[in-house]
């Protein structure tokens, strides 16, 4: 099941896809990871898709990862006497705490937090966008608005509010219970939504303890205010472009996606674009030009993987659409120029050994025209350094940890293997050899550098490089 692409693809898991023979199919098209959506998942469906995903592991020989997606904060108004209303622009319009139904002056905003938080000024979306009020005024309990953009709002419709920091946390009681119902599964990544600041992914990794790694989703431009530090306490970032483009202007979120993507890139920390990507495949099994165009920009900009919602979950064709993406992928970094672009978005290195390492690993591989770098990993950190490089050889992690191997299933061009530790440096050769003839990345004759760290078993000790040939006993 080796890859013929670098980026990854991330799969979401639902109505289209609930059953263990779909998921193969998926996996065998190209998915590497698959989300689980806690928005729409009960704790006993999201066991039972796990539970399917470790059994194709099985069968596959593969590790495959999986991402949990908590909810977030839903924030909603409340519901109308009539069932809905239209709001004329130009007109007043208040969002109280009274819970009696609404009219064509009034509605609940069952919020108080919201409430508080409100000032004049302030804008408030409803419905994604399609009815936009500002704040007038604020009183306790209440805050007048004036209709900006007019519309039909009815009951229950979700409330964005791009101008306000809400002074509560990102995670509510549902997701609470959903991520110890995840931690439980063992899943790899936990997605966190509407993060504003870094304290929220920082509440969020206090309670995973490492059982997981953390992404935190930046779709606020709240999170975008504080972006560096949101990225510093993340294992990996999320360029959620749907609600993005709601809180944004839409001609702000190109830019921003392709900001956020080298951020990611310089602190070598996974970053996924998501969002639509290929969103007319939910009811047609050919993309749009212009979708196939989206992919291919994510897939130039290094991007680690690219993230089907809609068209895996609950569309016509989630198989289609998973061969699409492998085949945009394969497409891109077939191209000529693609090497060429990759290559002029790297960061400088950080000042660490492992870094050092990692830098002196592409270049020795990319001088000597080198296939294969293979990086002995017990935590998946050496693999990460490797990869942040993003070289021209291919890259195989082999770790004795099959949590490590899940995670790096997220990673640009990472192939995990799991295998016991290295006993020494003549097996951490050998083993290394044999394991690029099996996989079919180099053939006899040929050269590939080998990384790791002496003592072998300590994580984050990587400080040894070494040149080995592929004998005829390898292959």
């Amino acid at each position: 099941m080796r890859r013929r692409r670098r980026i990854k693809i991330i799969a979401t898991l639902g109505p289209a896809s609930a059953d263990r023979a779909t998921i193969a199919s998926l996996f065998a098209a190209g998915a590497d990871v698959f989300r689980i959506n806690m928005s729409h998942a009960s704790h006993e469906g999201m066991r039972e898709r796990v539970a399917m995903i470790r059994s194709l592991e099985h069968d596959f020989g593969r590790p495959i990862g999986i991402l949990v997606d908590l909810q977030g904060p839903k924030l909603r108004v409340g519901e109308f006497e009539a069932g809905a209303v239209l709001l004329r622009k130009g007109e007043a319009f208040t969002l109280d705490s009274d819970p009696t139904l609404g009219d064509q002056t009034r509605v609940c905003l069952p919020h108080p937090e919201i409430l508080e938080s409100l000032q004049p000024g302030h804008r408030l979306l409803i419905d994604d966008g399609k009815v936009l009020l500002r704040v007038s005024a604020v009183a306790p309990g209440k805050a007048a608005t004036v209709v900006e953009v007019a519309g039909r709002v009815s009951n229950k419709k979700g409330v964005s509010l791009p101008d306000t920091v809400i002074p509560t946390s990102a995670m509510t009681d549902k997701d609470r219970e959903d991520l110890d119902a995840a931690l439980e599964q063992d899943v790899d990544w936990i997605a966190l939504s509407f993060v504003q600041r870094p304290e929220d992914v920082a509440e969020l990794r206090m309670i995973v303890r490492g059982r997981a790694l953390v992404m935190a989703k930046i779709e606020k431009p709240q999170a975008i205010a504080r972006l560096d530090e949101i990225m510093e306490v993340s294992d990996g970032l999320m360029v959620a472009r749907g609600d993005l483009g709601v809180e944004m202007p839409l001609e702000q979120v190109p830019g921003l996606q392709k900001r956020i993507t080298r951020m990611a890139r310089r602190l070598g920390k996974p970053v996924v674009v998501a969002t639509q990507m290929l969103e007319s495949m939910i009811s047609s099994p050919v993309p749009t030009r212009a979708e196939v165009s989206d992919v291919a920009t994510a897939v130039f900009e290094g991007a680690d993987a690219v993230m089907l919602s809609a068209e895996s979950a609950s569309g016509q064709y989630p198989h289609e659409a998973v061969a699409t993406m492998n085949r945009i992928g394969e497409q891109v970094e077939s191209e000529e120029l693609y090497p060429a672009v990759i290559t002029a978005q790297r960061a400088m290195p950080e000042r660490t050994g492992a870094d050092a390492i990692a830098v002196a690993t592409r270049d020795v591989a990319e001088t000597l025209d080198l296939k294969l770098i293979c990086a002995w990993t017990a935590s998946g950190a050496t693999g990460l350094r490797i990869a942040r490089e993003r070289p021209r050889s291919s890259i195989v992690a082999l770790t004795p940890n099959i949590a490590a191997a899940r995670r790096l299933a997220l990673v640009w061009g990472v192939h995990a293997i799991v295998t016991e530790d290295a006993r020494d440096e003549h097996d951490m050769a050998e083993r290394a050899c044999r394991y690029a003839a099996s996989e079919g990345f180099a053939a006899v004759g040929e050269r590939i550098i080998i990384v790791a760290g002496v003592p072998f078993g300590t994580p984050g000790a990587t400080n040894n490089m070494r040149i080995a040939y592929i004998a005829a006993e390898h292959a």
